[in-house]
């Protein structure tokens, strides 16, 4: 059956599902070409879908920002369709082994750092930096680092006035990430989103951050620990095996004010010095290039593509299989692809339903069958939902 969205774009496969809605990978039927299709049942609680495209368009021409191609309506649920991108930081992450070197962490840092900066030009707080909300572009900008999941962002000047202090604020964001200041409940600013960002970086070069895998009882519980080890543990003990830049990064951005204008510049040229006093050369030799992970996305999705144009059936397991078979390690590849969902911060388990209600959406559910989440997502799923608030 020919499923289409947006009068062009045929839905292919379910790619992703969580709290939100779904995700699928599209195909525009003149064009040929691969999107993704993000879904909103239109009766949610809180409906962000439009919120998050808005932004994406007002922060579109920034180098890094997934281009939105359409929004509306489709009978019961908004509609968002959008550039497909590659794997996300978190996925290269689990396929290099859960440690990048220290080239690739510095390189990171640059695109990061920009990304965020433009956000911040424009007013907006991005708030929920981590590295899945981080994914490669494929073909000509396999290279090109974007930033996604404008759901939780929020604007911080309006007519040149930065907002007010305020306090008692509830976490936003995820808490492994998260600031000093947003565990306090301070309204969050700059100097938090780029504090984040040194946590991620960390992350990156130890495999782990000490306050991960805390138990507790109640989020709020957890939260506290999370906290009490960010508090007690040094900025030096942070990064002890690490050049001394990652320690003066996170104290930088720990000094900033309420309302301080970050520098930058400052901040890239510690990894620059970095990289120059170590020998590297910026040539976007990741660790992952050898086996080039980002560009075999494009291929693996456009046979996916190709098969269902050809049968127009339910998938065969020999294709299901294929598809399976795009994986790093732990993770599922596939199921972070689209780079339009949130995954980490509002993942809600295996089988999850739109809404409360396990139905697909009207003018998809006749086909359902063809539109499964795969047990290897499920997996990952549930493997990431302890540490990802």
């Amino acid at each position: 059956m020919d499923i289409r969205v947006g009068s062009k774009y045929k839905l292919i496969k379910k790619i992703g599902s969580g709290s939100f809605g779904s995700i699928y990978l599209a195909v525009h039927v003149d064009t040929k070409m691969n999107y993704a299709v993000k879904l909103e049942p239109v009766k949610s609680l809180r409906c962000l879908l439009k919120y998050e495209a808005d932004l994406y368009r007002f922060f579109s021409g920034g180098v890094g920002i997934p281009h939105v191609k359409w929004f509306g309506v489709e009978g019961d649920y908004n509609v968002m369709i959008m550039e497909l991108l590659g794997p996300s930081l978190e996925d290269l992450f689990n396929y290099c082994g859960r440690k990048f070197t220290l080239k690739t962490i510095l390189m990171l840092a640059d695109q990061m750092l920009r990304r965020i900066e433009y956000i911040h030009c424009r007013n907006y707080l991005h708030r929920d930096i981590k590295p899945d909300n981080f994914l490669f572009g494929i073909n000509e900008k396999s290279n090109i680092l974007h930033v996604i999941d404008y759901g939780l962002s929020k604007k911080f000047k309006a007519n040149s006035q930065h907002v007010g202090f305020a306090i008692n604020k509830q976490l936003t964001g995820t808490a492994r990430y998260a600031s000093l200041n947003t565990h306090f409940g301070l309204e969050q600013s700059r100097r938090d989103d780029l504090e984040s960002i040194g946590y991620v970086l960390v992350y990156f070069a130890s495999g782990a951050l000490p306050w991960q895998g805390l138990k507790a009882y109640t989020k709020s519980e957890k939260y506290n620990k999370i906290l009490n080890s960010k508090m007690t543990t040094s900025t030096t003990r942070l990064t002890q095996g690490l050049p001394e830049e990652f320690r003066l990064y996170i104290e930088y951005c720990r000094s900033l004010g309420f309302t301080d204008q970050p520098d930058y510049k400052y901040l890239r040229g510690l990894f620059k010095k970095c990289m120059i006093r170590m020998g590297y050369k910026y040539d976007f030799e990741w660790d992952w290039v050898q086996n080039d992970t980002v560009n075999a996305v494009t291929s693996n999705l456009q046979s996916i593509t190709i098969s269902q144009e050809k049968t127009q059936q339910t998938p065969s397991k020999a294709s299901e299989a294929s598809v399976s078979n795009i994986s790093f390690q732990n993770s599922t590849l596939l199921t972070r692809v689209s780079g339009s969902v949130p995954f980490a911060s509002r993942m809600t388990g295996s089988n999850v339903s739109i809404n409360g209600d396990s139905t697909e959406p009207s003018f998809i559910k006749q086909n359902s069958s063809e539109f499964q989440v795969s047990s290897s997502f499920e997996n990952e799923n549930e493997k990431n939902k302890e540490d990802s608030t």
